[in-house]
């Protein structure tokens, strides 16, 4: 279990990367890349398996963060969605939804950082 619980915890980590680091890389000329669509569906499901997994141990689940975290996830998530449809149609990803997704995604990593 531990090596389950390290190695989830290693892809939710790679998933803020992508994310985080598309967004600083696409800064100047803002897009929604294929590896922040990629990174925002690791960061959600590696989430819910990693609160799953604290749930069925010991360990004592703080629900409201876990709420906030669900909430920003799912908010990178449709955002890089709906930048990634809009690619497919060949049309240009607004501004707002290329920051939202990268920004929303600082915003959840700082929750997750700095709320102790």
């Amino acid at each position: 279990m531990t090596f389950l619980h390290a190695f989830l915890v290693f892809l939710h980590v790679l998933g803020a990367a992508a994310i985080f680091g598309g967004w600083l890389a696409n800064f100047k000329t803002p897009t929604v890349n294929i590896w922040q669509w990629y990174g925002a569906i690791a960061q959600l499901v590696t989430g819910l398996l990693l609160v799953g997994l604290a749930e069925m141990g010991d360990g004592e689940v703080n629900n409201i963060k876990i709420g906030v975290k669900l909430l920003l996830a799912i908010g990178v998530f449709v955002a890089a969605l709906l930048g990634r449809k809009k690619i497919k149609k060949g049309l240009e990803v607004p501004k707002g939804l290329a920051h939202g997704t990268g920004g929303t995604a600082l915003i959840a990593i700082a929750v997750a950082v700095l709320w102790v």
